[in-house]
């Protein structure tokens, strides 16, 4: 129990979350843009910095930064939870034995189904908020009108049941590959460069951490674009599919997207994705290992990090 408890879990936490909102913060408009690709089908300009250009022209300067706060905060939260858990789970079961690709694997996805569960809820709010006064070209969708974090939740509630806050869990849990995969080639790649050195540089650190997530986020994408339309929750579904985040909801997005766009339609906004989701992974981890490292040095703990 202590080692679950224990202080060396929580610098992971802080760093892993600070981490995480830096690079959210520096990368965010590339995420509103691929949001926006993801959700609206309508649009017509088909890259990132298009559809940039058009958000600030019809919606103003800070348009790409709507909905910056109740994002920030659930990254943080999600971050938190997501490297406390790896990081106990990891304390106990590795017990100073060197770790393995598979125990990383799993460990990273039991850490991602606890993540999953305690905030999907506040997934679902964001995703809303940061859609809220969008100019949408497809008609199908509804418009929202949530004062902040807290009203979303009670309107929510209020109109569609508490059940709604989960819209998506089940795509998000087959997501949950998405952090386990990254994770798993991010330990597994610094494994092999420490082998070779005895310290990773920032750049060695920096570009392990993109490929990693470059791998992931390709492989999971699909499921991403069903993801976000259910936590839109937004379109109007056939009434047979009100029931939204069943497997057959899930197919029957793919199928829609795979029929109306090809196979591409899977993968609409992923360069955009791909672009914020692999600088943003990159820059977390960067901060996260320098955090750690600093942190542990201060404290003592110089030896402690070292997995």
């Amino acid at each position: 129990m202590a080692s679950v408890l224990s202080y060396e879990s929580l610098v992971h936490a802080v760093a892993g979350a600070v981490g995480s909102v830096t690079a959210m913060t520096v990368f965010f408009p590339l995420d509103t843009a691929r949001l926006r690709l993801q959700v609206d089908e309508k649009r017509k300009s088909k890259t990132t910095h298009m559809v940039l250009l058009e958000i600030i022209k019809e919606e103003g300067l800070l348009a790409p930064y709507r909905g910056w706060f109740p994002v920030i905060s659930s990254l943080c939260c999600s971050n938190f939870v997501y490297f406390y858990t790896f990081n106990s789970l990891k304390a106990v079961w590795v017990k100073g034995q060197r770790s393995t690709t598979g125990k990383d694997l799993v460990v990273g996805f039991v850490a991602g189904v606890v993540n999953v569960l305690l905030t999907t809820p506040l997934w679902v709010v964001n995703t809303r908020l940061k859609l809220q006064g969008a100019k949408f070209r497809n008609e199908d969708i509804v418009p929202t009108n949530y004062k902040g974090i807290i009203d979303a939740f009670h309107q929510i509630i209020r109109d569609e049941g508490i059940l709604a806050l989960w819209n998506g869990t089940f795509p998000s849990l087959l997501l949950v590959f998405n952090p386990a995969i990254q994770f798993m080639f991010y330990e597994g790649l610094k494994r092999q460069l420490l082998k070779k050195r005895m310290k990773l540089s920032s750049l060695d650190v920096f570009i392990i951490g993109a490929i990693a997530k470059a791998i992931a986020t390709t492989a999971t994408y699909p499921m991403q674009t069903v993801q976000s339309i259910l936590r839109f929750g937004r379109h109007r579904l056939n009434p047979e599919n009100r029931t939204l985040g069943s497997l057959r909801n899930v197919l029957y997005l793919l199928h829609q997207r795979v029929r109306r766009f090809g196979i591409i339609g899977l993968y609409k906004g992923l360069e955009a994705k791909l672009l914020q989701t692999v600088l943003t992974a990159a820059l977390m981890f960067l901060v996260y290992e320098k955090l750690t490292a600093a942190t542990f040095t201060v404290m003592g703990l110089k030896n402690a990090h070292k997995h």
